[in-house]
């Protein structure tokens, strides 16, 4: 928090957070950092992914079907409501949504979507990361009916949104190393390029370098703007 403006807390994902505890966080950091929070995995995931490891829960295999997918269920209903108080405490600006690859673009899932965001209350900007094969213009589609701002890793494709850009890095842009992967200085100059297209962004690397290469994007935005942008480890 001393060196960056803006960070996405990936601990509310796999499990829930105490409002006690987001409100230290909040407490904790200057008034002007901003927080991102990535959704629980009960609202996204099914019970089955691998993910749930780190969820400190076993869950029955009769009721592991009710988890994930955007169901209209008490443990997404749960995840919902654990989502938006921890982001209510943190006064977070964007609640990130990430889907599984099995995830895909069909009737029942789109149905789904419109039916979980119309009933989730959150003052937070909502942003998605759509995978499992989702085309351009339906992405669109869905976030301009809903109201979502799409969440891309900009070395893969661009945003079907306009505007405000949430751009999450996963590593090397995009190839076998992943998360290995330590971002060149030409990647960052190429990224700023990028972000350049739109009236704000959200930089956040997911990456095992994370840190270091926040901070060394951070100076890029620095010695071209004079202000530091909103980039995260």
């Amino acid at each position: 928090m001393r060196d960056l403006t803006a960070v996405e807390i990936q601990e509310t994902f796999y499990r829930p957070v105490s409002v006690e505890r987001a409100a230290k966080w909040r407490a904790l950091a200057p008034p002007e950092f901003q927080f991102a929070v990535k959704a629980s995995q009960f609202i996204t995931h099914e019970a089955t992914s691998p993910t749930y490891r780190r969820s400190g829960r076993v869950i029955p295999a009769g009721e592991r079907s009710a988890y994930g997918h955007f169901q209209d269920s008490a443990p997404v209903r749960e995840g919902g409501e654990a989502t938006r108080a921890v982001a209510e405490a943190l006064g977070a600006q964007v609640i990130v949504f990430q889907t599984p690859a099995s995830f895909g673009p069909t009737d029942a899932n789109r149905t789904a979507l419109f039916r979980f965001f119309e009933s989730i209350r959150a003052d937070a900007i909502k942003a998605i990361e759509l995978r499992g094969g989702w085309a351009t213009h339906l992405v669109a589609r869905i976030c301009e009916e809903i109201g979502l701002v799409h969440a891309v890793d900009p070395f893969d494709k661009e945003p079907a949104t306009y505007g405000l850009a949430y751009f999450r890095l996963h590593g090397s842009p995009p190839g076998p190393s992943m998360y290995r992967y330590t971002y060149t200085d030409a990647d960052l100059h190429r990224l700023k390029t990028i972000c350049d297209e739109y009236d704000d962004s959200y930089v956040m690397f997911d990456n095992l370098s994370m840190h270091s290469d926040a901070l060394r994007f951070q100076r890029i935005l620095a010695t071209s703007t004079g202000e530091p942008g909103p980039v995260h480890e």
